[in-house]
């Protein structure tokens, strides 16, 4: 294998792209590290997020069409939420077809002059004018796209955005063939800036696998562990949604805006009820052989006759939790009509959820009425949800277009920031208590699966500062290694720092696998520095009140202790992200 990458590069606005070979594959291995790397050479730190220089990048890993559940794709950009560096990460089919594109990233540069979708392969490049789309819905987008770009042989994965990407909505994301998404942080408003409707993948080369029967072996050993033993079970069977009741025992889930942390109303919505009601049938991303996608149905009848058309929605947890407990409803069909309608617009569920959520809060508090909200929200009115749904994913008048920004810019206009739900972007579906939410906020991504605080929080109940932090650097590298080769998070428990170093060996990435722990603690490092070169800095993130005051099934938050895990995380990240940090 070579240890160049192959990376194209796009320039929308002259039409024009190049493919560059990068040789650092021994120093940042691809996926998370190999983003950053790009970043750090295309971005500009100096300029807006919606410059047209800014880069949108896509990038996969070594181990991309060679093992299972080697099926994600890093998604990297500058935020339009926080104007600083981040990523966000999806599967479906993108991270293969990219593979067979012959590919290990896609750098896109420039804006379009009209709305337009950009079509390539390992053959063909075509930027098409597709400004009659222009307000269309993710589907109805999906739809025509496919009718408009054929499918040749091999693997094709379609991005596109909805009307929210082309407002600059700080909570669109980029849905990645129909049940998957690049979620958080406003990756589609990005594709929006650049007037880049969708994006099409055609994965039209052949690649040949390692004819060497210890590539057969390992490879056997893997898929046997992901297949036949229990380490992913779960995942298929009920799906993350199982961690509904759990979280809901242990008073450890979001219920009406963080108003509480469990409500016997989980009963109606939890993952065994989606199974029983709403389950349709599970799918896959490429080169996944778990099937954790959990497809929904739910149906609406015709006026006219009595017939009914069926909505196939995917479901998760956090989908859920969003759609669902956070706004207090609780059945289950409304929560799929609600995630269909944040679909339609393609606004994130989770940034969406929360976001209305706390509108809810502020209109029962008299802050907002129905001049801002247009629709009475009131917790638990699937209707109004889904009414809403439509108005803040196309700005509909000043007071979405603001809380598309994001709910704390909202609330500092119009009052509530004790009661908005954010953690560096509207929270994931986990109150487990004070080093969680220090985690969540300062995080990478601001994603529950930065860290393990949410599972170490509850097995470690002493309030040891020093401990608790030292267990989130030790945790981060190991998982910016499984993001940088790119492996799907729920299979780190199959791919240990000795698999995966068995894993690279056999398919000729010996330099790098000799050297993962070095690695990926210089990916760790590099991360962070473009972070901090982009303006994170840890005082400027606060937590609202809100978190102070949550109950969980160890009591309530203790302030002082939440403040000292917050400031002694946020002075180790700046350690690490120094210019001058590097390991040997």
């Amino acid at each position: 294998m070579t240890d160049c990458f192959t990376v194209l590069v796009v320039d929308l606005e002259s039409g024009k792209s190049k493919v560059e070979l990068v040789d650092e594959r021994a120093r940042v291995a691809g996926g998370s590290g190999l983003a950053a790397l790009l970043y750090s050479r295309f971005g500009q730190a100096e300029r807006a997020w919606d410059h047209p220089s800014q880069p949108f990048i896509l990038a996969v890993g070594p181990l991309t069409g060679y093992f299972p559940l080697m099926s994600k794709t890093v998604c990297a950009f500058r935020s339009p939420y926080h104007e600083q560096y981040t990523e966000s990460h999806g599967g479906g089919r993108s991270a293969l077809s990219l593979f067979f594109a012959g590919y290990d990233a896609l750098v896109v540069t420039g804006r379009a002059s009209e709305l337009s979708c950009l079509s390539f392969g390992s053959r063909h490049l075509l930027i098409k004018e597709v400004g009659f789309m222009k307000g269309y819905g993710v589907a109805m987008t999906g739809k025509l796209i496919r009718r408009m770009f054929p499918k040749s042989s091999g693997h094709r994965s379609i991005l596109r955005i909805g009307p929210a990407g082309e407002i600059g909505s700080a909570m669109a994301c980029v849905n990645i063939d129909s049940y998957r998404h690049f979620g958080r942080l406003g990756g589609g408003a990005v594709m929006g800036a650049k007037n880049l409707k969708g994006i099409v993948i055609n994965g039209d080369s052949s690649h040949r696998l390692p004819d060497n029967p210890e590539y057969r072996k390992v490879y056997k050993k893997v898929y046997d562990q992901v297949t036949s033993t229990d380490m992913m079970r779960k995942y298929y069977h009920l799906g993350t949604a199982v961690n509904l009741q759990g979280l809901n025992d242990i008073e450890a889930l979001p219920w009406r805006n963080l108003q509480k942390t469990c409500d016997p109303g989980v009963a109606r919505i939890n993952g065994d009820v989606f199974a029983d009601q709403t389950l349709l049938r599970n799918a896959a991303c490429s080169g996944c052989p778990v099937g954790c996608i959990h497809l929904g149905f739910f149906r609406d009848k015709f006026k006219q006759d009595a017939r009914y058309l069926y909505h196939q929605v995917p479901y998760d947890y956090e989908p859920i939790f969003a759609a669902g407990t956070m706004l207090g409803v609780t059945d289950c069909f409304d929560v799929l009509r609600i995630l269909e309608d944040f679909e339609r617009v393609g606004l994130d569920a989770m940034s969406a959820g929360v976001a209305l959520a706390w509108a809810t809060e502020a209109v029962e508090k008299g802050l907002l009425s129905e001049k801002e909200t247009i629709v009475a929200l009131k917790f638990g009115d699937a209707p109004a949800y889904q009414e809403a749904a439509g108005y803040l994913g196309t700005g509909y008048n000043d007071f979405y277009r603001l809380l598309s920004g994001g709910t704390l810019k909202a609330a500092a206009v119009y009052g509530g920031t004790e009661f908005a739900c954010v953690l560096g972007q509207e929270m994931a579906g986990y109150a487990t208590g004070p080093l969680y939410f220090a985690a969540q906020s300062l995080g990478f991504r601001h994603s529950h699966l930065d860290t393990g605080a949410y599972s170490y929080e509850q097995k470690h109940h002493q309030k040891d500062v020093a401990k608790a932090v030292d267990f989130l650097i030790d945790d981060e590298p190991g998982r910016v290694l499984l993001t940088s080769m790119v492996a799907c998070l729920f299979a780190r428990s199959v791919y240990g720092t000795e698999t995966l170093a068995e894993c690279l060996s056999v398919t000729g990435f010996e330099t790098l696998a000799a050297s993962l722990t070095e690695t990926s603690e210089r990916i760790r490092r590099l991360r962070w520095q473009v972070r901090i070169a982009t303006g994170f800095k840890p005082e400027d993130v606060e937590i609202p009140k809100r978190f102070y005051s949550v109950a969980t099934v160890h009591g309530a938050v203790d302030g002082p202790y939440l403040d000292q895990l917050k400031a002694e995380y946020g002075r180790r990240i700046m350690v690490l992200g120094r210019p001058d940090s590097e390991p040997e």
